[in-house]
């Protein structure tokens, strides 16, 4: 039986072709300047002579400024202006980046730069948003992690070949940004606040979808267990992200690891998330989410700590690869929880922009504490942030599961009855 395009009683939608490549695509596009920093200081530093400090201070403001965007639009991204939000976030996104690439003058560059990660803040926001709106959360964010590792993974591969120069680490982004923007309009809609709005048609071009009924007002629980999630998740980002901006320099400190050792290292771990984000998303939530988070927060304190003890080079390339696929895996059944808390998207929205800030402040924070403590100080005070966070994030996993619960019931119940009230057979069948 083929799976109709209209939203359950929930208001969440099955995953086509359409909204699948507009939905994860729009998001891959807004991280992207997050993922391509490294390529990014090198451009500027190369480019336009900035210090390496300076040029890394540049790119904490873009990473700062897309944060922003992202919390500034949230609440409108959840609401009726979702396709508003990310074709103007995109345009401003291929604007500012496109700027910076074309632009011989550094500080016509750097604002460029800084308006590129705003308009990026705003294609975040829009496809987390669109993301509640699919079907299955743990399935929907399993993919959104694996197209974005995948996309990513294609862009660090093709900047080097073009030389890492301004033209091709930032013009590549605007151009994509220009590309995606034409496929904002397949985005799932923003389910109606009230039963009032159902029958309203939705905007954009995902035709023949009707917006379901959602509560007006998120009970004081939810509300409560959203908010926690953007602040524990935040302090997560700190302290993963901070063990990432020194994993370089400990490696070669405490285990002798070179630049080819490090090559590898990055490679395998992009690897390593593709493959187990692949089968997250085949499990969906067969495993649920609480049990899995649990194991995955476990394990990465604890590989965070190995970190800083191994000193044997192979030993520490495979602490380094299992630690980065463990957060990879639970960053994606983060994004479920706050996707499975609200349809319309608001916590799914705001998630990645207290991501945002706590990951622009992990260089500073991580190297300080190295220079100040030295490393096994530091990886302890990391795995620490895992441990205890564990129990905020497990509590509002229930209350995520239980909004979920009483959605399907819902939806069971609805789905056996027609318009006119009478028993639907084939609602069951």
């Amino acid at each position: 039986m083929s799976v109709s395009p209209t939203p359950d009683a929930s208001g969440r939608v099955p995953l086509t072709w359409q909204r699948g490549i507009s939905t994860f695509g729009i998001g891959v596009i807004g991280f992207m300047a997050a993922n391509l920093v490294p390529f990014m200081i090198i451009a500027l530093v190369d480019g336009h002579g900035l210090t390496p400090t300076a040029a890394g201070t540049v790119m904490t403001a873009c990473l700062l400024s897309t944060a922003a965007g992202c919390l500034l639009t949230s609440r409108w991204s959840a609401r009726s202006g979702r396709y508003v939000v990310a074709r103007g976030g995109l345009f401003l996104a291929a604007a500012g980046f496109g700027t910076a690439a074309l632009v011989p003058l550094a500080p016509v560059a750097i604002a460029g730069i800084i308006l590129g990660g705003l308009g990026g803040g705003g294609a975040i926001s829009s496809s987390g948003a669109a993301l509640a709106a699919l079907r299955n959360p743990n399935r929907m964010s399993g993919i959104s992690g694996l197209a974005n590792r995948a996309i990513v993974t294609v862009v660090l591969a093709l900047i080097p070949m073009f030389g890492t120069g301004m033209l091709s680490a930032f013009g590549l982004l605007a151009l994509l940004a220009l590309a995606f923007a034409l496929t904002s309009g397949w985005m799932p809609a923003a389910a109606a606040p009230d039963a009032t709005e159902a029958s309203h048609a939705t905007e954009g071009a995902d035709v023949g979808q009707s917006t379901a009924a959602a509560p007006g007002k998120a009970p004081v629980l939810v509300t409560i267990a959203g908010f926690s999630l953007l602040a524990c998740f935040g302090l997560w980002a700190l302290g993963e992200d901070s063990l990432w901006a020194v994993a370089g320099s400990m490696g070669a400190g405490n285990a002798g690891i070179g630049d080819a050792d490090m090559g590898i290292m990055l490679s395998a771990s992009t690897a390593g998330g593709l493959i187990f984000g692949a089968i997250a998303s085949y499990l969906g939530d067969r495993l649920g989410r609480t049990i899995p988070l649990l194991v995955l927060l476990l394990l990465g304190g604890g590989l965070k700590l190995a970190a800083g003890l191994v000193h044997d080079p192979g030993t520490y390339m495979l602490v380094i690869i299992a630690w980065n696929t463990v957060y990879a895996l639970a960053f994606m059944y983060v994004v479920s929880i706050a996707v499975a808390l609200d349809v319309r998207g608001f916590w799914s929205a705001a998630l990645s922009g207290t991501y945002l800030i706590g990951s622009a402040f992990s260089p500073l924070f991580g190297t300080f504490i190295a220079e100040t403590l030295g490393y096994v100080p530091l990886t302890l005070i990391l795995s620490a942030f895992s441990f205890l966070l564990l129990v905020p994030f497990l509590v509002i996993s229930r209350v995520a599961a239980s909004v979920e619960k009483e959605g399907a019931a819902v939806d069971t119940s609805d789905a056996q009855f027609n318009s006119d009230g009478q028993f639907n057979q084939a609602a069951i069948v």
